[in-house]
């Protein structure tokens, strides 16, 4: 909750006038306690979690012939039941997580000491604390990844993720309860270590969300791709292998960017992977779509 009973107030704190963005954040902040704000998380991602696939899954099942040339494994249908399973058993952990944030808040807000009230963050602070929780969470994502490649960690909890060899946007939150709980801390650890407003904290977790769903899309799009942008850039098409090899795979670990896979060579690039850092362990897929 903002600590001015006014915006006049405010702006006297800060010692100038309140941008537009601060202004409209006090309108809708000042009276809201932080534990609600905190719990705005749960309902940002449940959004995007639930709009975000529909596109694709909408064009699958109306458009077909739109659609179906940019799939990854063109021989491959994901019924549209499994999808929807997918979603459903998904959502139903929202609500709970929305309580869970409620009772554990006042122990979270010492833990990410997130700021909620004014000033706003910079463009160039926000970008930057964004670099530094994307490359962080890569490494740990990466090294838990491979854990739940070994033996153990495959069949007791990570072969749920991988009943989808042939993955959809709505299977990208379908794992065991270990997993997702596991795969939480990397994506916390950057708020953690360098703390952050929350409206960063917002984006950060929406960035991860929107980018886990489009990696498990099925779909490779070469004229919107970022991949030959962005160095070390895997994509849908990188990821799509890890879930084509299944239980064999080991390698494409990576969840985003690709140097962990990189400087470990685990890194293994198939005929449709718009890589360019790698060259070697290059395989050609029987069934599956080239795009180079």
């Amino acid at each position: 909750m903002i600590p001015y009973a006014s915006a006049a107030e405010a702006e006297a704190a800060l010692g100038r006038a309140m941008t537009w963005a601060e202004a409209a954040w006090y309108k809708y902040s000042v009276a809201m306690p932080d534990s609600w704000l905190h719990c705005h998380t749960t309902v940002i991602l449940f959004v995007i979690y639930t709009i975000t696939p529909l596109p694709l899954l909408i064009l699958e099942q109306f458009a077909p012939s739109v659609i179906l040339p940019y799939k990854l494994q063109p021989g491959v249908q994901v019924p549209l039941a499994d999808s929807l399973r997918c979603y459903i058993e998904a959502a139903c952990v929202f609500p709970i997580a929305v309580g869970f944030q409620l009772l554990s808040y006042p122990a979270a807000a010492k833990v990410l000491r997130t700021r909620m009230g004014l000033p706003l963050p910079s463009v160039r602070e926000t970008v930057a604390q964004l670099v530094v929780y994307s490359l962080l969470e890569d490494y740990l994502s990466y090294w838990i990844h491979r854990l739940l490649h070994t033996q153990w960690g495959y069949e007791k909890i990570h072969r749920v993720h991988h009943e989808f060899t042939a993955p959809t946007g709505f299977a990208m939150s379908y794992s065991h309860w270990a997993e997702n709980l596991l795969l939480s801390i990397p994506a916390l650890a950057g708020p953690v270590i360098v703390s952050c407003h929350i409206t960063t904290q917002w984006l950060w977790f929406s960035i991860r969300l929107i980018e886990g769903i489009n990696i498990h899309s099925g779909y490779h799009f070469p004229f919107i791709s970022p991949s030959k942008l962005i160095p070390f850039y895997g994509g849908a098409a990188y990821h799509d292998y890890h879930h084509y090899a299944g239980g064999r795979s080991q390698s494409n670990f990576a969840p985003l960017f690709t140097y962990c896979d990189y400087i470990y060579r685990t890194d293994k690039e198939v005929s449709f992977f718009p890589c360019p850092h790698s060259t070697r362990n290059n395989v050609l897929l029987p069934g599956v779509r080239s795009y180079i």
